[in-house]
């Protein structure tokens, strides 16, 4: 585990869509939580089970070599990736984007920042399955 100065320094470095090679180093709860990636850095690298498809079948195993993008990391010392090989993932990928992330072809080569806590809207967004919440007067 590195120090939260150390996570700092390396999280500055990351670009939203950098892409790693990596390898799939466990799969604790097939088609339950998600599998963790050794990427390098010191920190450890996680694909969370909504971006991976349905059936756990179609997940990379442990050992698997890939490639993955970074979707996402903040201050809890983790990387979150996204598979690149479009076998790992989810089949409705496009959709789901739309819903969770509709900027994300602008964010692709922005730096990684730490969002802090999510707002509530962020969190009723994320909570809905038909899109961001409408605009408030």
């Amino acid at each position: 585990m590195v120090t939260a100065a150390e996570w700092a320094r390396i999280r500055r470095g990351l670009r939203f869509g950098q892409v790693f090679e990596g390898t799939v180093v466990r799969v604790p709860r097939p088609g339950a939580i998600g599998i963790f990636v050794d990427i390098g850095p010191s920190v450890g690298g996680f694909v969370d089970v909504l971006l991976l498809p349905e059936q756990s079948d179609d997940w990379p195993a442990e050992g698997t070599v890939a490639d993955f993008e970074i979707w996402w990391a903040d201050s809890r010392q983790q990387i979150r990736l996204k598979p690149s090989d479009s076998r790992y993932l989810r089949n409705d990928l496009t959709d789901f984007m739309g819903r969770v992330r509709p900027n994300w072809s602008s964010e692709v080569g922005q730096p990684v920042r730490d969002p802090g806590p999510p707002t509530l809207d962020e969190v009723r967004s994320a909570l809905r399955s038909d899109g961001p919440p409408a605009s408030s007067p």
